[in-house]
Order: C-alpha cells, then structure tokens, then sequence
C-alpha cells in the first residue's frame, strides 16, 4: 500500500515535466540531458526520493531524445549521443522529409527505451543479488574494472586515466575518517583550508559546477549570438511517416536496442559509442545499405534505438554495483545522497518501492517523450531558435542558488560550485576527460575504504589475486581493456600516419607535376 501512495497525480505530472524540460535542453545545441539533470538535482531535496527520481529520469529519458532535434533540422547534434542521427535525418531534412524524419526517430527512441527498461527490471536484481557476496576485495577490484574501462576508451588511455587518479586525488581531500581506518586528521590540504574542507568537497555542488558552469561557460566562449533567431526551420511533410517504414527493419531495431543496452552497461562509454556502433553494424549488415548516410530511415531507426536504449543500460550498474554507467547517472548518485540512501549491491533488496518506482517512472518517461514529440514536433522543433543569451543567465543562477540551498545555506558550497565549473572549462581547454575524472571522484573515497579494509583483514597484498575466482575474472577483464586501448591506440596511430603519408605523397606529386 505504501507503494500506491507515492503513484499519485504528481508524480506523474514530474515525470511529464521534466520529460518535457529534458527534451527542450537537448534540442539546444550545447545543453545536454546531464546538465538538464544537473541544474534540477537541488530541487529533488524538496521533493522527496520517489518524486524527486520521476523529475530526474524524465530529464534524462526527454534529454538523451531531444538531441535528435537539431541533429535532423540543423545538422548539429544536440546531446553527443544524436551524432550518427545526423548522417541521415540532416539529408532526409533536406529532401522535405524533416518531420517524417524525426516521427522515424521518436518511434525507435521508444523502443530503445522499453527494451532498456525490461533489460533494468530483468537483470539488475540479478546482478545486485550476485554482488551482494562480494567482499572488500571484489569491491575494490570492481571500481578498480570500472576506472580501468573508462580509461581505455577515452581517447588517450594515458589522459584517460590521469583524469580518473585526479578525480580520485579530489576525493580524497578531507578528514582521514577513523572508520575508514584513517588517522582522523585532516590531509592533502593547506592549513587555512581546513575549517572549510573538513568534510572535503560536497559532491552536489562539485556536479553542478562541472556539468552546469563550465557548459555555460564553453558555449559562451564561441560567442552568444543572437544564434539562430532569424533563421527557418523546415520541416517539410509528416505525410511521409507511417509505421510500415520499421516493416522488414524490426532486426535493426531489436538488435540496436540491445547494443546500446549493452554499452550502457560498461561504466564511462557513452552514447555516442552505443549509436556509433549500432549504425555500423546496420551498416555492414543491411542489404541495401547503400542509401545509407544520404537519407535511409533505417541509419536513424539504428542511431535513435540505441542511444535512448543507453537509459536503461547505465542505470544498472548504478543500481546493482553503486557504479555510474555514465556521466548523467553519475550525477543522479547526487540524488540518492541528498536523501541519504546509498546505491549499491543492498539498493534494491532494501528499497523494492522505491525501485519500483524507478522502473515506473522510467516507462511513463519513456511513454510520454513519445507522444510529446510524435504529435508536438513542429512546436517543440522551434525551441531550437530560443537564443542562448536568454537562457543562459537563467541556467546560472539556478546552479548559484540550487548549489546555496543543496546544504541549508553554506557558501562554500557557492565557492565550489564556481571553483569545479572554471575547472571543469580548463580541463576541456587543455584536453583532460571529464567522465573519468568525475567518476574518480564519486568513486574514490570508496576504492580507499575497500582497499584499507581488504588489508587489514588479510594482510597481505596477494589477497587481491588470491581471494577468489572472481577476483581472478575481473584481473583478466582488467588486463583485457587495458589490451584493448593499447590496440585502439596503435590502429589509430597507424591510420593517422597511413592518412598523413597519402596527404604528402599526394602533396608532392602535385609539386612534381608542377615542376613538369
């Protein structure tokens, strides 16, 4: 009974709110379903855990879809994820077909996220109830996979995983808690730091400044200009669109669905490998995909299953591990840390109604992004003209004031906020990864504990390799990524000097024509 009594008319008003909120920030170049949830995150403290997670996962769900917008209209992806959508729906748009374009984008986003939410619902209790017999080791181990994973598929595993080690660095500064078995002194800090870094830096306002302030700031250092106000959309014809285009192409759209689960499921990968990989898998896999990258239904079907499918996906490690499977889930750990729950192996078993009411709020976010954007589309396409000039003041001071009030008022909190968003725009500047360093950070604290207490228990730092089968598997998976990204590492530097030789070979034999 205690379950039906958060199912009432406002949570489903929240998670039709903030699927609607999170559509619009993805349909702006530049914003992302992350910030959409970022910049929200202080208001779930009033609402409670089970409102305040049907808000957040209809910004993530509406976030995640809404890029498709400017991906088909302006050839600009909107959210990283939608950057194979534009392959296809930008020429589709083209030829008249905008709105037929997108109706074939809203339909695979639909299904991408139900079968993400039935993959959630089936497998994550598994997992959770597997995890559950992990000790301090396999625990540490764990992370230790999830860090090692985000790093090789950065782009330089080397930054990769310097980014992860000064994440970790970062959550690291703050009292040496004696239940952690530490000294209870404070360290990696100045001495006048101390009565503000006792605790170290507040998770809340560390997101918000990364995600929130340094975004603004990124898009603001290209130039606020009146942007696209004077522009036109074209739309084009829905009368195009009817359900028989996904006739013959229902493999396409189970099978991308499932890749982009999958991806989700590895910490730190993101979308736009899953939609990526999906495309090229129809690619090389579709009989007549020569249409492909010049306007065939099947690219978007391929692009739009997959990236939505990513919502479900990286919702499971979060839920079943306590890792973020992306750097939006990271950011919805700040959720379950206002309400002072903890997301890991006992979420579940221990919370079955608020699980519940996840899985719920994520189909019903799932349900309402499709209507809103199958029969709303011309009126939601316009808010891809609304200049940025007006939004963003807006955007910052609700990080200033969500950032104040996250703690009852403490302004170093402030401070933090604004420290993380420079930071946050430096580390883009000089090429740094974000995801792992973020995920570092959330993820650090726990590594220490678990690797102290596996130490103290054994005493010895074989116990690591000897603990355990698992222990042994999740070694192998490590040295696995950490062998892919040096294979990636070197196909990529072979192809750059393959490229680089054709480009001078070209050069001079133009030169020697010349002399000719």
């Amino acid at each position: 009974m205690e379950l039906l009594s958060y199912l009432d008319i406002t949570f489903f008003l929240l998670a039709a709110i903030g699927a609607l909120i999170g559509i619009i920030f993805g349909a702006i170049p530049g914003m992302t379903a992350t910030m959409a949830v970022a910049v929200c995150l202080p208001l779930t403290y009033a609402l409670g855990l089970e409102h305040g997670l049907a808000l957040l996962l209809g910004l993530y769900v509406g976030g995640i879809s809404g890029g498709m917008v400017p991906a088909v209209l302006l050839n600009i992806p909107g959210t990283p994820s939608s950057i194979t959508t534009t392959f296809d729906g930008y020429p589709m748009a083209q030829k008249g077909q905008g709105e037929k374009a997108l109706r074939v984008c809203v339909v695979a986003s639909l299904v991408g996220g139900l079968v993400s939410a039935l993959v959630l619902f089936l497998f994550a209790p598994l997992l959770a109830e597997f995890s559950i017999k992990f000790s301090y080791v396999e625990k540490f181990l764990i992370i230790l996979l999830a860090l090692t994973v985000i790093a090789s598929m950065s782009s330089n595993m080397l930054i990769g995983i310097f980014s992860g080690v000064l994440g970790i660095w970062l959550s690291l500064i703050g009292t040496y808690s004696l239940s952690d078995g530490g000294n209870g002194k404070t360290r990696l800090m100045f001495d006048f730091m101390q009565p503000y870094l006792v605790d170290g830096f507040a998770l809340l306002p560390v997101l918000i400044g990364i995600f929130g302030i340094s975004t603004i700031l990124l898009e603001a250092e290209k130039g606020v200009k009146s942007g696209l106000s004077g522009a036109k959309i074209e739309m084009g014809k829905g009368g195009g669109f009817t359900f028989g285009l996904f006739k013959g192409r229902l493999t396409n759209l189970m099978r991308s669905s499932f890749i982009g689960t999958f991806v989700g499921m590895l910490p730190g990968v993101g979308g736009s490998a899953a939609s990526v990989l999906a495309y090229t898998q129809e690619k090389n896999l579709s009989r007549d995909s020569s249409q492909m990258g010049k306007g065939a239904p099947q690219g978007l079907i391929a692009s739009e299953s997959a990236n939505n499918a990513l919502t479900g996906g990286a919702l499971i490690p979060l839920l079943s591990l306590g890792i973020p499977g992306d750097s939006t889930t990271a950011v919805l750990i700040g959720a379950f840390t206002l309400q002072g729950i903890q997301v890991g192996p006992l979420f579940i078993p221990e919370n079955q109604d608020t699980w519940t009411v996840m899985m719920i709020a994520l189909v019903f976010a799932n349900i309402v992004m499709f209507f809103l954007m199958f029969y709303a589309i011309k009126y939601i396409a316009r808010v891809v003209l609304v200049p940025k000039y007006v939004l963003y003041p807006i955007i910052v001071m609700m990080c200033v004031v969500g950032a104040y009030a996250i703690n009852y008022g403490i302004m170093f909190d402030v401070w933090t906020l604004l420290i993380f968003g420079i930071f946050g725009y430096l580390i883009e500047k000089i090429g740094l990864e974000v995801a792992p360093l973020i995920i570092g950070f959330i993820l650090g604290s726990s590594a220490e504990v678990y690797f102290v207490k596996s130490l103290e228990s054994f005493g010895t730092f074989s116990i690591f390799f000897t603990k355990s089968p698992i222990a042994l598997v999740l070694w192998g998976l490590i040295a696995a990524s950490i062998a892919f990204s040096i294979l990636l590492g070197i196909k990529t530097r072979a192809r750059q000097k393959m490229e680089l030789s054709q480009v001078s070979g070209t050069t001079s034999g133009s030169g020697e024509r010349h002399d000719g």
